[in-house]
């Protein structure tokens, strides 16, 4: 330790706060809370602290800044909010920023509607959730669609539509749009939604139960059929539903599975008494103990859009459980306890936690390598860098026409959604791969901030040589560049069937068949930037070809095709299109619709 970190860890406040330990250039490496800042600090180098990651982590920290707040709880929330700004590598770091889907229903409009949103607003509307995954979000709004038709098109579609579509021949819709349910009815089949959403079951069944025999009294037969079907739903789903306790305190049971390094956690989500979903977290790589990591995990996930229930259920004591049932109950507003059992209801409730997360923990068992994988590729194609994030590029076009770019990232390797990026190609006239992805890589990282490890382009020693005069312009050092060229299927040797990598420097590529996982990574990289590219080039291709087609109709400018594009979304949509449907899209009227669907009967005659 030098003079000068000594000096500053002699003098750290004796108060709540966090501290902040940086290495060398200043790039944070570890965030952490305290209730006594210079005790707390101490004990990296005093050896009470006996984690792993201690050793490895005093040696690479040349200075130290503390940050005083008021109390312990405010240091929580800071602690929380700095980890996800910096993302330090030794901190405990769960990579589930993505926000959950709620179900939505806004009960003021004529017909509502079930909406997935992932952010609830203060707008009047009832919201439900959030839902655990997006998974069990999408498999509960089926579900209940199912249940309750209400409709699924949006409210300009509600408008203008002249005749059922096709989730009101499967059922899934009561098609008020064309008056095949009245206002009455249709507010009804809303409320019976809302009741059974709240979980107030056996309410809805009750009331179900005493219209159906009504209807059957009246002779009403197929109504009668319709509430049986609907009671019959209900209490199939009531029966999947596991009963696990007896007490109807809303619970998350957090269970732990470990062997080595390697940690998987698993949330069962108890409601009622019943076990409504689970929350399968991902695979951790630590050393550390596994109540630091619960402890971690508890501060990021509530940290979110997530319902928080009465009652958490872990499987060990956390340092600081008092702080966190403090913070969790102010941003819940009611009391909220973190509880570790022993025996009995809760125990049997944390076994089957713990079940869980054995069960996908050897699922995942798999892709649990990823590290050894990504140290592989460093070593394999002797990389400057450890790969943690690798950012590669794609170029989709047709002869030069509807030109796009693509940018995928993967950090750890996986993909992170959030670091995508797809690209217009706006310079570049013609067909010509290098240019395109000389622009595309000159937008990227002209004063762009995540610079990644590793770059990879799809292509050849070309196209690297093209990622190699963007590093060099724009200065950017210490940066990994490869590209990765598909097999031809040519040669006798049969290394033109494999694909290659062509590195800065060499001359020849390399084959990666010594290290098929780390092929398969990077084929996987690859490909995923080559679908996302791809979907982006039909799209484009989509409007571009609606647009055209529109030019050549008289009379259509650009504030209609504006409308029609809108009302439409593609080419096929508009010429299956009624004259009713096009005359009901505003600012076209009768005889442009006539003359719209003219024209594509007339494009269909030809065809044939």
């Amino acid at each position: 330790m030098s003079d000068a970190l000594e000096e500053k860890i002699k003098n750290a406040p004796e108060v709540p706060g966090v501290y902040l330990m940086k290495d060398k250039n200043g790039k944070v490496l570890y965030v952490g809370k305290a209730a006594h800042l210079r005790n707390r600090v101490k004990a990296y180098w005093g050896g009470t602290d006996q984690r792993y990651m201690v050793p490895f982590l005093i040696s690479r920290i040349h200075d130290v800044e503390f940050i005083v707040t008021g109390t312990e709880k405010e240091a929580l929330i800071l602690e929380n909010n700095l980890i996800k700004e910096y993302r330090p590598r030794y901190n405990v770091i769960f990579r589930d920023d993505k926000t959950y889907f709620s179900i939505r229903v806004d009960t003021k409009v004529p017909f509502p509607r079930f909406q997935l949103v992932r952010r609830p607003k203060d707008d009047g509307a009832r919201y439900f959730g959030p839902y655990p995954s997006s998974a069990s979000a999408k498999e509960t709004l089926r579900y209940i669609q199912t249940i309750f038709p209400l409709r699924t098109c949006g409210d300009r579609e509600l408008r203008f539509r002249g005749r059922p579509c096709l989730e009101y021949d499967i059922k899934r819709c009561v098609a008020p749009c064309v008056g095949r349910i009245d206002m009455q009815s249709y507010q009804r089949l809303v409320r019976d939604s809302l009741t059974f959403l709240e979980g107030r079951e056996k309410v809805l069944i009750g009331e179900l139960h005493a219209r159906m025999n009504a209807a059957a009294e009246q002779l009403h037969f197929e109504e009668a059929a319709v509430l049986r079907d609907r009671i019959a739903a209900i209490e199939n789903t009531l029966e999947k539903q596991r009963v696990v306790s007896a007490s109807f305190k809303d619970r998350d049971v957090f269970g732990v599975y470990r062997e080595g390094d390697l940690v998987q956690v698993c949330a069962i989500h108890v409601r009622k008494g019943k076990i409504v979903g689970k929350k399968n977290f991902p695979l951790l790589k630590m050393r550390g103990q596994s109540s630091e990591i619960l402890s971690s995990l508890l501060k990021q996930y509530y940290d979110g859009e997530v319902s928080i229930p009465d009652e958490l259920i872990i499987p060990e004591a956390i340092e600081d459980k008092e702080v966190v049932e403090d913070w969790l109950s102010e941003r819940r507003g009611k009391a909220v306890t973190v509880v570790i059992p022993k025996r009995g209801e809760r125990g049997e409730i944390l076994r089957i936690a713990e079940s869980n997360a054995g069960s996908v923990f050897r699922s995942e068992r798999r892709v649990a390598d990823t590290e050894e994988t990504l140290t592989l590729l460093a070593r394999a194609l002797r990389l400057m860098n450890f790969p943690s994030r690798i950012e590669c590029f794609d170029i989709s076009n047709v002869g030069g026409k509807y030109a796009v770019g693509s940018m995928v990232t993967f950090l750890d390797g996986r993909p992170w959604k959030s670091g995508y990026r797809r690209f217009r190609i706006k310079t570049v006239e013609g067909a010509d791969d290098y240019a395109m992805m000389y622009e595309v890589l000159k937008r990227r990282y002209t004063g762009q901030e995540g610079i990644p490890e590793l770059v990879v382009v799809d292509g050849g020693r070309g196209h690297l040589g093209v990622a190699m005069a963007v590093t060099h312009e724009l200065g950017m050092k210490n940066v990994d560049l490869i590209a990765l060229a598909k097999g031809t299927g040519a040669g006798r040797s049969g290394l033109g069937t494999q694909d290659r990598v062509y590195l800065q420097g060499r001359k020849n590529p390399v084959y990666l068949s010594r290290w098929p996982e780390v092929l398969f990574l990077l084929q996987r990289v690859r490909d995923e930037a080559h679908r996302f590219a791809v979907t982006y080039h039909r799209k484009v291709k989509e409007r571009k070809d609606f647009q055209s087609v529109l030019d050549t109709i008289p009379g259509i400018g650009g504030h209609r095709k504006k409308r029609l594009l809108t009302a439409f979304g593609d080419l096929r949509k508009l010429a299956a299109a009624t004259v009713d449907d096009l005359r009901n899209v505003g600012g076209i009227g009768s005889k442009m619709a006539e003359k719209i669907y003219a024209f594509f009967r007339g494009q269909a005659g030809e065809t044939r």
